[in-house]
C-alpha cells in the first residue's frame, strides 16, 4: 500500500487530476465532502422544517442565533488546543459526536424548547469543527512528496464543501417533495458516522506546537494585521447566514408582489444556488489563488451586493421568481470567491504557531454573523411581512465593505 501511494504521489499527471494533490489533503477533502452532505440539508432547510411546525420567523432565527452563540466557546477551545499540538482529528470527532446528539433532538422536536436545545448542540459542534478542519488544510498541503500552496488547497476543499452541501440540499428537496423533510437529520446522522470512520482510519495532521508557557500572547500584537480581514469576514459571513435562515422563510412567505412558494420549490431554489456554487467553486478558487487576497474579497462583496439587491427587487414584482433565480448567480460567485480567499488570507498573515487561534477568530466571524443577522432579519420579516428591507440593507452594507477591503495589506507585506 505504501509503495502504491508513493507511486501515486510520484506520478500525479498520469494518475489523473485528483492525484496532483498530497494524500493528506485528499483525506481532508473526503472528510469535508461526507460531512457537508449531511450539513447541506440541516443548515439550509432547518428553517423550513420548523416553519411547518408553525414557528414564527423570530423563533426560527432565534434558534440559528443560539447555535452561533453556543459555538463561541467551542471555537476558542478548539483553537487553543490546536496551538498546543492536538491532532486536528480530535476536535472534529468531538464535533461529530455533538452533532449526532443534536440531530436526535431536532428529529423529534415538536416545540420551541426542544428546537432550541438541538440548535444549541449543533452550534457547539460547529464551533469545535471549523478551526480544526480549516487548519488541517495548510498542514496537509505541506506533506507528501509534492507540496502545494495552501491557496490551491483551500480551493480544493471548498469545492468538496460545495459538492457536499449541494448534494445534501438536493436530498432535502427530495425529502420535502415526499413530505418527509424532517429526515434531513437522519441523513446527517449517517454522514457523521461515515466521517468519524474516515477519521479513525486515517487521522488528520498534527499542527505546529507553540512553546509551553507562551499563553495566548494577545499582547504581542500578532492578531492586529488580521483585523481588516476579520472585519470583511464579519460582513461577508452574514450573507450565508441569511441564505440559511431568512431566504427560506422569505420564499415560503412571499413578497409584496411575489407569490409565496411551496416548501419543496423553495428547497429546489436553494439547491440551485448550491449546485451553481459546486460548478464554479473550483475554477473561481483556482483563479483567485493566483491573485492578491484583496482582489478576491473585493469581488466577493460586489457580487453579494448585486445578488441581495436582486432579491430585494424580486419582492416588488409579480415575476419576482425570475429575479430570485438571477440572484443565485452573483450570490454563488460571491460565496465561491470569499470562502477560500478569506481562509488563505488568515494563513498568510498569521505566524504558524498562532494559526489555531487565528482560525478560531476567523470562524468566530461566522458565529457572530449567524448570531446577529438572522435575529434582525427574523424581526424584520415578522414586522414587515417581506424581505425588501433585509436584502436592500445587505446590499448597501456589502458596497460599503469595499472600504474595509482596501485596508488589507498585499501579500508581499504580510509575510507569515
Amino acid at each position: 500500500m505504501a509503495e502504491a501511494e508513493g507511486a501515486t504521489e510520484g506520478t500525479p499527471r498520469r494518475r489523473g487530476w485528483w492525484f496532483q494533490f498530497p494524500a493528506p489533503l485528499r483525506e481532508v477533502a473526503w472528510v469535508r465532502l461526507v460531512g457537508s452532505i449531511g450539513a447541506g440539508g440541516v443548515l439550509y432547510l432547518t428553517p423550513m422544517v420548523f416553519h411547518q411546525q408553525a414557528f414564527s420567523a423570530a423563533s426560527v432565527t432565534q434558534g440559528v442565533a443560539l447555535a452561533a452563540l453556543a459555538g463561541t466557546g467551542g471555537r476558542f477551545l478548539s483553537g487553543w488546543l490546536l496551538d498546543r499540538g492536538l491532532n486536528c482529528s480530535v476536535p472534529v470527532l468531538l464535533a461529530a459526536l455533538t452533532a449526532l446528539l443534536a440531530d436526535v433532538r431536532l428529529l423529534g422536536a415538536l416545540d420551541l424548547p426542544a428546537y432550541l436545545q438541538g440548535q444549541l448542540l449543533m452550534g457547539v459542534s460547529m464551533g469545535l469543527y471549523w478551526p480544526a478542519i480549516e487548519l488541517a488544510v495548510p498542514l496537509s498541503c505541506q506533506q507528501g512528496a509534492h507540496t502545494i500552496p495552501s491557496a490551491r488547497g483551500y480551493a480544493l476543499v471548498r469545492s468538496a464543501d460545495a459538492a457536499g452541501i449541494a448534494t445534501g440540499a438536493l436530498l432535502g428537496a427530495g425529502l420535502a417533495a415526499a413530505g418527509q423533510l424532517r429526515w434531513i437529520y437522519g441523513v446527517d446522522m449517517v454522514c457523521l458516522a461515515a466521517m468519524a470512520l474516515l477519521l479513525v482510519l486515517r487521522p488528520l495532521p498534527n499542527p505546529k506546537r507553540r512553546a509551553v508557557g507562551s499563553g495566548l500572547e494577545l499582547g504581542s500584537g500578532w492578531w492586529r494585521p488580521l483585523l481588516p480581514v476579520l472585519a470583511v469576514a464579519l460582513l461577508a459571513t452574514a450573507l450565508p447566514a441569511l441564505m440559511q435562515s431568512a431566504l427560506p422563510l422569505d420564499l415560503v412567505r412571499g413578497g409584496l408582489e411575489r407569490q409565496a412558494l411551496p416548501e419543496s420549490v423553495g428547497a429546489l431554489l436553494i439547491g440551485l444556488k448550491l449546485g451553481l456554487l459546486l460548478l464554479i467553486q473550483w475554477p473561481v478558487g483556482q483563479a483567485l489563488a493566483r491573485r492578491p487576497v484583496r482582489v478576491g474579497l473585493g469581488l466577493s462583496l460586489a457580487a453579494f451586493a448585486l445578488g441581495t439587491a436582486l432579491l430585494g427587487a424580486s419582492a416588488l414584482s409579480g415575476a419576482g421568481l425570475v429575479l430570485v433565480l438571477l440572484a443565485q448567480i452573483p450570490l454563488a460567485f460571491g460565496e465561491a470567491a470569499f470562502l477560500p480567499v478569506a481562509s488563505e488570507a488568515v494563513v498568510e498573515i498569521t505566524p504558524p504557531q498562532h494559526r489555531g487561534l487565528a482560525m478560531a477568530l476567523f470562524s468566530q466571524c461566522f458565529a457572530l454573523s449567524a448570531l446577529t443577522a438572522p435575529l434582525l432579519a427574523g424581526l424584520a420579516l415578522d414586522r414587515q411581512g417581506h424581505g425588501v428591507g433585509v436584502w436592500f440593507t445587505a446590499a448597501a452594507l456589502c458596497l460599503g465593505g469595499q472600504l474595509l477591503v482596501q485596508r488589507i495589506r498585499p501579500r508581499s507585506l504580510v509575510a507569515a
